[in-house]
């Protein structure tokens, strides 16, 4: 039986509020049946700043729209639309935005994936 394709108009998802701005889950197990894999589109507001807790997972956090700062391992690098940052499990990192911009981030978080014995 072949899979289906499942199409998700995250434009219709209702956002959420958050100290920083809004966020929504786009992939998840009720969503579309995810198991493993969380991912949320986060709008953060000119000046404010998102912070990836340091969690025992992988984090992928990829800037979709706007510019500002990450600061990374206590170093601050300016980043803008395309940039991203991969954190390992414990990893953290905050990303700030512009004050004159906001930021649309894409963050996926994804388990430790057990080694084989």
């Amino acid at each position: 039986m072949a899979e289906k394709t499942l199409f998700i108009d995250t434009n219709s998802l209702a956002r959420k509020k958050s100290d920083e701005g809004e966020f929504v889950e786009i992939l998840n197990g009720p969503l579309a049946g995810a198991k493993n894999v969380l991912g949320a589109l986060r709008w953060v507001e000119p000046g404010k700043q998102f912070r990836a807790d340091p969690i025992d997972q992988h984090q992928l956090i990829y800037l979709m729209k706007g510019q500002g700062q990450i600061c990374l391992e206590g170093n601050n690098y300016e980043v803008r639309k395309g940039a991203g940052v991969y954190l390992g499990p414990s990893e953290t990192a905050s990303i700030r935005a512009a004050d004159n911009a906001g930021l649309k981030l894409f963050h996926l978080v994804v388990p430790r994936i057990p080694k084989q014995k």
